[in-house]
């Protein structure tokens, strides 16, 4: 019994990720989540733009440089 505790207390994370995750396929609500996710991305490399404008330059020329 003390190694099933072990076991749960160990891996509780997982366990209620994997739960958590069942949950939005069966719903279809990871098309949310993904939405949501890539508007947070979106915010932060649009941010991060803004402020560093001169290295987010320099970064641009060096890709298409090596495209």
């Amino acid at each position: 019994m003390n190694d099933n505790g072990n076991f749960l207390s160990k891996n509780i994370g997982a366990i209620i990720g994997i739960i958590v995750a069942l949950i939005l396929a069966c719903t279809s609500l990871y098309r949310i989540v993904i939405i949501i996710i890539a508007m947070v991305g979106g915010a932060y490399i649009g941010r991060y733009i803004q402020y560093n404008k001169e290295e987010a330059k320099d970064k641009m020329k060096k890709f298409i440089d090596k495209l």
